[in-house]
């Protein structure tokens, strides 16, 4: 790329580059206009956090044949994201990428999520300065392997025979997460089926 001059985006070319080092601790300042404002989106952040990781360890414990923790995974999520606010964090939450990956590279604890914070903790000390050049292209066709090694193809075929309200619930998630965003996939697919759920039990009371 750089050889040839070829104008090809990269993560330095977007984002600009990445730091080295961790900023300094400091809490938010708090008011109670501030708090009015971004209560509703805290909101929102928290319940699609939470979605997106229980469905994060639903995928794992389905790869793994284990059985996660649910008011661990939410508590430990929350203490996390409350503490990196020292450090000028944002809002993150367990996500199914990561985690498939972790688990078919042979993950049988939370430790190897540990180790992967470690890494990466690491490689922002060390390699920062190299991470700049890395193309955008190379990373959507990781992602890609990972989403296809990770899709559970047989549950599709499972969902679209037996039930036409789950298979709805499906399409319109994995194509608003294919062409839109993956949390307003979450939300859009949670809706739709409280919807479609609040209308079956609506008809069976009704007849």
């Amino acid at each position: 790329m750089a050889l040839f001059h070829l104008d090809i985006a990269t993560i330095g070319s977007r984002f600009g580059a990445v730091p080295n080092s961790l900023p300094a601790p400091a809490l938010p300042a708090f008011d109670p206009a501030r708090i009015y404002a971004v209560l509703p989106d805290a909101i929102a952040i928290a319940l699609l956090g939470s979605i997106e990781s229980l469905l994060s360890a639903v995928v794992a414990d389905r790869m793994s044949g284990q059985k996660h923790r649910p008011n661990g995974e939410l508590v430990a999520q929350g203490v996390a994201n409350i503490a990196s606010v020292s450090f000028g964090g944002i809002p993150v939450t367990g996500t199914i990428a990561r985690t498939a990956t972790n688990v078919r590279a042979g993950a049988k604890s939370p430790v190897s999520g540990m180790l992967h914070s470690f890494y990466l903790l690491l490689f922002m000390l060390i390699a920062a300065p190299l991470a700049v050049y890395i193309p955008l292209a190379a990373l959507a066709a990781v992602l890609a392997v990972v989403a296809w090694n990770m899709a559970e193809r047989h549950e599709f075929w499972t969902l679209l025979k037996n039930n036409w309200a789950d298979a709805l619930v499906l399409f319109v998630t994995f194509f608003l997460t294919a062409f839109e965003d993956l949390v307003v996939a979450i939300g859009a697919g949670t809706a739709l089926w409280f919807l479609l759920r609040a209308l079956r039990l609506w008809w069976r009371g009704k007849a």
